[in-house]
């Protein structure tokens, strides 16, 4: 039995044991009053909602804010349901219980095709192995920000307890005034009744807190104020005024600061430093050799009294690094492994339809063409960084984290103390793009502060130290082939792809527990290739996973990033070959994804696909789904001293229910900015196991002179909310190279483009 085969005959099995408990109620989630952090004059009414004496209402924010506007999507979801005006909403940083996991994150790992995965006919075993994942991530409570899935995990528990509270408010009123329950209403924060009698929420919270609403409805659609309106976010003045407090801006009563250097050569070691004439320095006080935990890299760091004091003595220590044992890692070499692993290893089959094989071997043509991607780093604003108080056999840690209980973990197994000693706050981040979903500048900065006699050390790394000690995208190569029959018609797909396994190199870094001596099939590695919506008669997605030695980790639209411009380069060149538009090509393989042909013929219909442009000036179209998002894109494209030169981006998205459209626009945009970059720049080189981009100069972004015009159409849907900070990413590299293709004649086959 196939290996795939036997994994979802093992979830259908354990699937009978539980088919007549059904999925897990959302309410179960609603937690209890005693998860929220008590705060006088402020009376908690389940495990995410509070009431204060004003008619204010405290909501527990579980998700990190890196600039996607989740508080703001969060906190629209309880005002609607509780009909009180969005000002009134206030955040307090959730605790750490279970409830706060991230359920949909989870799930979402699980390699199902869309097209089985999706609706409510699904097959037993995708039903099965989305309860069994959904329930361990619910045991588990890992509350992490990623995966485009906070407000799809947040869309029914959060609304839920907003409905319980305003329930519970409502028969507290009924009871106080002693009228019929139904003739009690709520608008803007104000309980009514028609004798004119009224109050603010705060009047009714403690005897809120005694009842037990039963049978609590959402609101119906149709009533809807604030989801799917624009709505201003809270977070706008600060971070315009620069009294947002992000990570770098923690400042505490005689706190230090500490510079770390780490091991130039990747995987090497730190064999010997000397430290004296740094410490010689005004202002400077310890050098810490720093062990190896959560994935981090041997080295040593720094305290003084500034940071630019750590960092000029950091420079000053003579340190003596060790080559790894298995010789230095090499970026060209490990391009070429990956194509050898290509031509002599089967890898893992994530999906088949009918016989691709047969299909070549009986064709009248083969196209087939290779692709790669490189190595990527997420060169986030704000470097890495994180403040840490060690005292008392307690921790507090300030920081910019994806992973706030899996950063407290972190730091009580270095200190070795109980997690229940470890206090997180969660500063607004700098940049995530899953960079901050690792757990290792936590790890140095407790080891830093627990030699600092109980003083807050804030720990910066500089930006070399950031870029060259990254967790990489991987680099990935991928070989496609399709045969054609007589006809010329294409009557098969295989794409078969190589290069490293994210997931279970995260997993043992951040959670060791779950780590195994073997690896299950990582998703990520194939998404964007098994899971295509096009209707080919035959078809196979396999891909081989490997441990090239490389740090990886996941990058913004992790193995979308790259398998999109494969797989969507492709489809227009099978386009070309047939001779067909790359529109009315893609149009008809997609009789069976209606939703994807209505995004498709929106983009291309606002972009005005076939008429004439200026001279010198091409479009390109793509269209991919991700994290439960449908994005079609087409750039407009030409050619400026050799150099691509994209103009403008028309972006068509169904991403389900929106909750502000705004921030759906303003998501698109910065992922066609960042995936333009990584698309026109992009490269990690090691050489000799050294990384050899280093900053800005030569790890280039793109510009505000060369951002293109990015037009956002978000197709209506009833759907339950989808993915929204990163499906934007995965369409822009292949658009691109589609239109360079019309104006050059040359197929994009390698990330970067070159001039």
């Amino acid at each position: 039995m196939k290996r795939r085969k036997l994994i979802l005959s093992g979830l259908g099995i354990t699937g009978a044991l539980i088919v007549g408990w059904g999925v897990l109620p959302a309410r179960l989630r609603i937690g209890k009053p005693g998860n929220m952090l008590p705060t006088e004059g402020e009376v908690a009414l389940n495990g995410w909602i509070k009431i204060a004496k004003d008619g204010g209402v405290v909501l527990a924010m579980h998700r990190s804010d890196m600039g996607q506007g989740i508080h703001n999507a969060l906190s629209v979801l309880v005002a609607e349901e509780l009909d009180v005006p969005l000002k009134q909403i206030r955040l307090e940083q959730a605790g750490h219980d279970a409830i706060y996991g991230n359920v949909a994150m989870f799930v979402g790992t699980l390699p199902f095709h869309p097209m089985q995965s999706e609706g409510v006919d699904k097959p037993f075993a995708v039903q099965s192995g989305q309860w069994i994942v959904g329930k361990v991530a619910r045991e588990l409570g890992v509350n992490a920000t990623g995966g485009s899935s906070s407000v799809k995990d947040a869309w029914e528990h959060l609304r839920m307890a907003a409905a319980t509270t305003k329930a519970s408010l409502c028969l507290a009123a009924a009871d106080l005034w002693k009228v019929p329950l139904g003739e009690v209403k709520v608008k803007d924060g104000v309980i009514s009744h028609a004798s004119g009698k009224s109050a603010h929420f705060g009047e009714f919270a403690n005897g809120a807190a005694a009842q037990t609403p039963q049978n609590v409805t959402l609101k119906d659609r149709k009533d809807w104020s604030l989801i799917g309106k624009p709505t201003a976010r809270a977070d706008v003045p600060s971070k315009t005024d620069g009294t947002a407090v992000f990570g770098m801006d923690v400042r505490l009563p005689n706190m230090l600061f500490a510079s770390v250097v780490q091991a130039p050569k990747m995987g090497g070691t730190l064999t010997s430093f000397d430290a004296k004439e740094a410490l010689a320095l005004p202002g400077v006080l310890k050098c810490i050799q720093l062990a190896s935990e959560a994935g981090s890299a041997p080295g040593f760091a720094v305290l003084a009294k500034t940071t630019w004091h750590a960092k000029q003595a950091a420079d000053k220590v003579k340190a003596q690094w060790a080559q790894r044992a298995e010789g230095a890692i090499d970026t060209k070499r490990i391009e070429s492994e990956l194509k050898d692993k290509l031509k002599t290893e089967k890898g893992f089959t994530f999906h088949e339809r009918g016989d691709a094989a047969k299909a070549e071997s009986n064709a009248a043509r083969v196209i087939e063409a290779q692709y790669k991607a490189p190595y990527l780093a997420h060169a986030t604003m704000e470097p890495m960084n994180c403040t840490v108080q060690f005292k008392g056999g307690s921790i507090e840690i300030w920081a910019p984290t994806q992973v706030p209980g899996l950063a407290r973990a972190t730091a009580a197994k270095v200190a070795n103390v109980s997690e229940d000693k470890v206090k997180v706050n969660v500063t607004l981040l700098g940049g995530g793009f899953g960079r901050r979903l690792e757990t290792d500048v936590v790890a140095q900065a407790t080891q830093v502060a627990m030699a600092a006699d109980g003083v807050p050390v804030q720990l910066v790394w500089s930006r070399e130290e950031d870029m060259t000690h990254d967790f990489y995208r991987p680099m990935h190569v991928a070989q496609l082939s399709a045969a054609l029959n007589a006809k010329g018609e294409v009557e098969s797909l295989r794409i078969k792809s190589a290069g490293d396994a994210i997931s279970p190199r995260w997993i043992s870094r951040v959670l060791p527990a779950l780590s195994g001596p073997f690896d299950a099939p990582d998703k990520t590695t194939a998404e964007g290739l098994f899971d295509l919506p096009y209707g080919f008669a035959n078809q196979h997605m396999a891909h081989v996973s490997t441990r090239m030695g490389v740090p990886i980790g996941f990058w913004r639209s992790v193995g979308h990033s790259h398998n999109a411009f494969f797989s969507e380069s492709f489809i227009d060149e099978l386009a070309f070959e047939t001779k067909q538009d790359p529109l009315a090509f893609r149009l008809s393989l997609l009789k069976e994804a209606p939703r994807y042909a209505a995004v498709l013929k929106l983009a291309a219909e606002k972009a005005k696909w076939g008429q004439a442009l200026p001279v010198g000036h091409a479009h390109g179209l793509a269209l991919h789904q991700s994290f439960g998002s449908i994005v079609a894109q087409v750039a407009e494209v030409s050619l400026q001293g050799g150099t691509p030169r994209v103009h403008c981006v028309v972006c068509a998205i169904d991403c389900g229910t929106v909750v502000n459209p705004d921030t759906v626009a303003q998501q698109v945009e910065s992922s066609v900015v960042f995936a333009l970059s990584a698309a026109l720049f992009g490269n990690i080189d090691i050489q000799d196991g050294v990384v050899q981009q280093t900053n800005f100069t030569n790890y280039r972004l793109v510009q505000m002179a060369q951002s293109p015009v990015v037009e956002t159409w978000i197709v209506p849907s009833t759907h339950s909310p989808e993915g929204v900070g990163e499906p934007g990413v995965p369409p822009l590299a292949p658009a691109v190279a589609n239109a360079l293709f019309k104006l050059t004649g040359q197929r994009m086959r390698s990330l970067p483009f070159k001039a």
